[in-house]
């Protein structure tokens, strides 16, 4: 018998709910009865326009555009799943990194989360229960110098952030959970391994290679593919998560060489 994970009637946003981990979710947790609200740049064409919310969150107006559908449309909300996150930095190293660049990856990686989470766990506290779970990543411990320096410390800064504002709400009823994952194997990442390919001369397979090599290995033997992280996180989103609180969950086949 399939577990219920009691969604039902659950009022959920999702951020950066339209490709990869972000539309998996969306994907799993109306199938589970949620009433969810998906937020990106810009709307696919397949995407239902009723769902859907188009806001550029690294700015504040895009942020408030969201916030009031939320209200509007949601009524308020009892789950908010951060999933936005990414990196447009240079190869190079910290010498290629300009501060636009650094800003950047600020308004991308931490800004939205605590600018949502600032505006709507107010509701949450009132009704004391809600969740919110935010997508991390594992390289918020282990950074790739070449090209995430700056990535991987808005990641950092974002993981002290939510470990704090766990310890302040849990007391009133708020569950705060980060998710990191390792490689996954999203849309943008299938063509990354698809541009190194054809630059190494070797096929797909092989340019999966090359990127988990750059990872110091997965012992998995390859990356998590966006379902995966999507069950993982609808798990913490349910009741039968109650007692998790505070604390990250890493999915990422192996790839972390700590215990």
């Amino acid at each position: 018998m399939a577990m219920d994970l009691a969604l039902q009637g659950k009022k959920v946003l999702v951020t950066a709910g339209t490709k990869g981990i972000g539309e998996a979710v969306v994907t799993l947790l109306r199938d589970c009865g949620a009433s969810v609200l998906a937020s990106a740049r810009s709307r696919p064409a397949s995407f239902p326009e009723e769902l859907f919310v188009a806001a550029d969150l690294t700015t504040i107006q895009g942020c408030n555009t969201l916030i009031d559908a939320v209200n509007s449309r949601l009524g308020g909300v009892d789950i908010i799943i951060h999933v936005l996150g990414g990196s447009a930095a240079p190869a190079g190293g910290f010498a290629a990194l300009s501060e636009d660049v650094w800003q950047h990856e600020l308004n991308l990686n931490l800004f939205p989360a605590v600018r949502l989470d600032r505006a709507l766990l107010p509701q949450m506290l009132a009704q004391g229960e809600g969740v919110i779970i935010h997508v991390t990543s594992i390289q918020n411990v282990l950074p790739l110098p070449e090209s995430t320096t700056a990535y991987a410390a808005a990641k950092a800064a974002l993981s002290a952030y939510i470990k704090s504002l766990s310890k302040e709400v849990a007391p009133k009823g708020v569950r705060v959970v980060r998710v990191s994952p390792g490689w996954v194997e999203t849309e943008a990442s299938v063509a990354l391994a698809e541009r190194l390919a054809e630059q190494a001369g070797t096929d797909y397979e092989g340019g999966k290679q090359i990127i988990m090599a750059s990872l110091g290995g997965i012992p998995l033997g390859r990356p998590s593919k966006p379902v995966e992280v999507a069950n993982l996180i609808a798990f913490l989103a349910s009741p039968l998560a109650a007692s998790i609180t505070g604390s990250e969950y890493v999915i990422d086949g192996g790839t972390t060489p700590t215990v």
